[in-house]
């Protein structure tokens, strides 16, 4: 969908909360083209704010977005940026950004790595570096962690886990119920990696878990089958919907909404989608992913959101100015207020009355280390054969071994070159 945003009445409301303080920039002309995959409502409406915002600053300068939905832009952000690049574009950190750096299809910004900002933003550098240089700036990460039905914990005298026994012991109470423990829609593969990414880290360690992304460790390592085999206890109690592969994480929704599962292994991206569907704030809450092998420190996903300058951009100028400005303390506060999100940038602020944010910053901050999601820390060909797998595992547990030697052969195939 594709809107001039200087009349847009959500924008400018949206844009009435970002404070006043944000900075100023030289004064900008031309047109400057934003390519966004921020088509669910929050990141929609906040963005369309952040944009008006700036368009005010820069009266000269005419502004055109385009938003995209998140699943289609991962398939056309090399058509558009070969063939019709914009100014600015949304994508993620880490080796995410590889496939558009080793082609040249990104701008070097490292020069508005500098100075203040550079200290800012610091958490995320290695995030955003390939070859000693950054390609872009985060604009907000989030948590990743369990959402659960808290009425329904309480009306079955349940807490949250805090340990793998007790986790599997209360799924176990919800199956008893006539419940599923957990919605899941694995039409798009990234779900399941959620589900590999945590109980790999919490089985085996952020250290083997990044080895393994890395092509250094092999898929048939017996600490893998070890992942894979919690992984499979839960499949065999049936905690998991029926019939996952035909959902979105959208369409996956419902299910917790009614009351047919009780929780959802996803990003804190996915409250105002449940709160949507119809959940509170006293129905719906969070807890950390559980212990499972004593004396592994508790490392989080914390994927990373990014935008990016396009290398063949027509306006690098404005471009530079609004990555600038969106790296801002005071725009980042507001931005992942209304996201409910958490700034990147350490002088920002967080929405203590958000409590999911509270949560995620708190744990967060008392993480070992940060992994930024599978599909990131592993390059693109290798994610998209492990994601395969993982739904493959999912719906077909007894192939497992088939499943992890051909990982195997995809890792050796594709880390070689």
């Amino acid at each position: 969908m594709r809107s001039i945003l200087k009349a847009s009445v959500l924008a400018l409301a949206t844009s009435v909360a970002l404070v006043s303080g944000a900075p100023a920039a030289e004064q900008l002309s031309g047109e400057m083209k934003i390519f966004l995959d921020t088509s669910n409502p929050a990141p929609r409406a906040t963005f369309e704010g952040v944009i008006a915002q700036f368009d005010e600053m820069h009266p000269d300068l005419k502004i055109e977005t385009t938003i995209i939905d998140r699943e289609a832009y991962k398939t056309q952000i090399r058509n558009f940026l070969t063939a019709n690049p914009p100014d600015v574009a949304t994508w993620y950190a880490g080796n995410r950004m590889l496939p558009y750096v080793s082609t040249g299809l990104f701008e070097d910004v490292s020069d508005l790595w500098t100075g203040e900002l550079a200290t800012e933003l610091a958490s995320t550098k290695a995030a955003m570096t390939l070859d000693g240089k950054q390609w872009g700036v985060p604009y907000s990460y989030y948590q990743w962690g369990v959402y659960y039905r808290k009425d329904i914990f309480d009306e079955l005298g349940l807490t949250p886990p805090t340990n793998w026994e007790e986790e599997k012991a209360n799924c176990q109470k919800i199956v008893d119920s006539g419940r599923k423990c957990y919605t899941i829609g694995t039409k798009f593969l990234w779900t399941a990696a959620g589900w590999f990414d945590y109980l790999n880290l919490r089985t085996n360690g952020y250290e083997f878990h990044i080895a393994l992304t890395a092509g250094k460790e092999s898929w048939t390592d017996d600490r893998v089958k070890a992942t894979m085999a919690n992984w499979r206890e839960l499949i065999d109690m049936g905690a998991f919907i029926d019939d996952h592969t035909a959902y979105s994480w959208q369409e996956a929704i419902p299910f917790m909404v009614d009351g047919q599962a009780t929780a959802y292994l996803m990003g804190n991206f996915a409250v105002d989608a449940i709160k949507s569907a119809g959940l509170t704030d006293d129905q719906l809450d969070f807890y950390q992913f559980p212990l499972i092998t004593e004396g592994i420190p508790m490392s989080e996903e914390a994927p990373t959101d990014t935008l990016h300058i396009p290398s063949g951009a027509a306006n690098k100028e404005a471009a530079r100015a609004f990555l600038k400005f969106v790296a801002s303390p005071e725009v980042q506060t507001s931005m992942n207020a209304s996201l409910g999100q958490l700034p990147v940038n350490n002088k920002a602020s967080v929405n203590t009355d958000d409590k999911f944010a509270k949560a995620g910053f708190e744990m967060l901050n008392n993480a070992h280390a940060l992994a930024q999601f599978f599909d990131r820390d592993a390059p693109a060909e290798m994610a998209k054969v492990g994601m395969e797998g993982f739904q493959e595992f999912m719906v077909r547990p007894d192939n497992v071994d088939q499943i992890l030697a051909r990982l195997e052969k995809a890792r050796e195939r594709i880390y070689k070159n």
